[in-house]
């Protein structure tokens, strides 16, 4: 029995080719341009980010305006500037 292969992607974020998602991880256009160009390491960043920002700011999935805040910190995330400082996080 052969082994899958693992799909490759040019990843934005790691600026490296590195293994890809296995399936669409976000709906419409954001989501194909992730899934496409986002590689599993720097999609695990974004989690990580992500779940910074909830906590941090309190948001959550259901209002569709923390929806949206959300949905452009991954954009900036991973194609814009990167993502939007923490006014009061710091690391461990």
């Amino acid at each position: 029995m052969t082994q899958p292969t693992t799909r490759m992607v040019q990843c934005v974020k790691l600026g490296k080719e590195a293994e890809g998602l296995e399936r669409p991880v976000y709906p419409g256009d954001l989501g194909k341009r992730i899934f496409e160009n986002v590689s599993k390491q720097a999609w695990g960043d974004w989690i990580k980010q992500q779940t910074i920002l909830m906590n941090e700011y309190r948001l959550t999935p259901v209002n569709p305006k923390d929806r949206k805040f959300l949905e452009e910190e991954m954009e900036k995330f991973f194609f814009g500037d990167g993502p939007s400082k923490v006014d009061n996080f710091v690391p461990e």
